[in-house]
């Protein structure tokens, strides 16, 4: 066959696949009704209000930005990692002012105790009549927004009442459960340079992040108007774009957005390549990987789609917006060996290379009649 014709061929296959996965949507999926649109231009708006006021006190980080507002319409959590100096804390700081949410940064230390988070109780007495009980006093886990600074340098019993309090939305004092206020969202810090003395996260604890983003050094020209910002006269100031019972009601809208069953499909299928054991893995996995990402993933991937296409001004979910997450998501669930430390060959390139050998039109779409039909026609 001519290349130009194998080349329409495959354009058309694309576009009717395309088209069939927004009809799949449509008939497994009920249309969005008019309350959820509105709410949807509604988080739209916001979010590009966020980004303009995120803009004034930070510099670049855009993709960043993006995926700690994805994470958080999502309802997830995130690791950033990155060195010293990146604005990490103005950045998050900047964002609860933004949301109108309370932070609170943690500095996690080798001395620090699960009850420096948690809170603790002590022996309070009523001055009316004498009488003494125990009082409870919230520690500063008790925020919406939480910056958890280098959380691999504390020990192990800390980061387990940590994780536990993202997990559960609650903490345990004294055999009495104190719920945590919604929205609460975690960032935790970790130094990629300084290792000795430190206490990596286990894989199991890392799971419990939504995404691991990595912070980079800025651009040339976004390192001068950092340098010129900060040595000049500069009192910058965010204003409030949305409070908490709006960032709930907008979290329930992520959640409502429909996904093809093509596209769940897609997602299932990335990451169950990433497991050695598996049969449709391929032959690179096998030979790198120790553990592939758990079913965690799936979920955080199309969660994370989810909001992704709402803030692109997008009513259902893509493969596309799978694509985009897949690094996030997968960078701190692949596990690869020591073959493949020793080659360099880590989770990000494992993960281009599986995004290249995974069709996001095969599968579930390919396999049915109707789309046989359009392709052969």
């Amino acid at each position: 066959m001519p290349q130009s014709s194998m080349d329409s061929k495959q354009t058309s296959v694309s576009l009717e696949t395309c088209d069939f996965e927004r009809m799949m949507m449509s008939e497994t999926n009920p249309p969005t009704g008019g309350d959820d649109l509105a709410a949807t231009r509604k988080l739209q708006e916001a979010h590009r209000k966020i980004r303009g006021e995120l803009s004034r006190i930070i510099v670049g980080q855009d993709a960043v930005i993006e995926e700690m507002l994805i994470a958080l319409f999502a309802g997830g959590h995130c690791i950033l990692e990155g060195v010293p100096g990146l604005a990490k804390t103005l950045m998050i700081s900047s964002l609860s002012r933004c949301l109108s949410l309370s932070f609170n940064r943690i500095q996690f230390t080798p001395d620090l105790m699960p009850s420096d988070i948690t809170g603790t109780e002590v022996i309070a007495e009523d001055r009316a009549t004498g009488n003494r009980a125990f009082k409870f006093l919230p520690g500063p886990v008790f925020a919406n927004i939480i910056l958890a600074d280098e959380i691999n340098r504390t020990p192990p019993k800390t980061q387990a009442a940590m994780l536990e309090a993202m997990q559960e939305r609650q903490v345990t004092v004294g055999g009495v459960r104190h719920t945590l206020e919604a929205p609460f969202f975690v960032l935790a810090t970790q130094n990629p340079i300084e290792q000795e003395g430190t206490y990596p996260l286990p894989e199991a604890q890392q799971d419990r992040f939504m995404f691991k983003i990595y912070i980079g050094y800025p651009s040339y020209d976004e390192e001068l108007e950092i340098a010129t910002r900060t040595t000049t006269e500069s009192d910058a100031k965010v204003e409030t774009v949305l409070n908490a019972s709006e960032i709930l009601e907008l979290q329930k809208l992520v959640r409502r957005v429909p996904a093809a069953p093509p596209v769940v499909r897609y997602a299932l299928d990335l990451v169950r390549r990433t497991r050695p054991a598996d049969p449709t893995a391929p032959e690179f996995v096998r030979r790198h990987v120790a553990w592939g990402a758990g079913p965690r993933a799936v979920q955080f991937l199309i969660l994370g789609a989810k909001a992704r296409a709402v803030l692109r001004g997008n009513y259902h979910v893509s493969t596309d917006d799978i694509r985009a997450l897949a690094a996030p998501v997968l960078r701190h669930r692949v596990i690869t060996n020591f073959a493949a430390q020793a080659e360099g060959y880590g989770s990000d390139r494992l993960t281009r290379d599986l995004l290249d050998q995974t069709d996001p039109h095969a599968g579930g779409l390919l396999q049915d009649d109707r789309v046989s039909r359009a392709v052969s026609g």
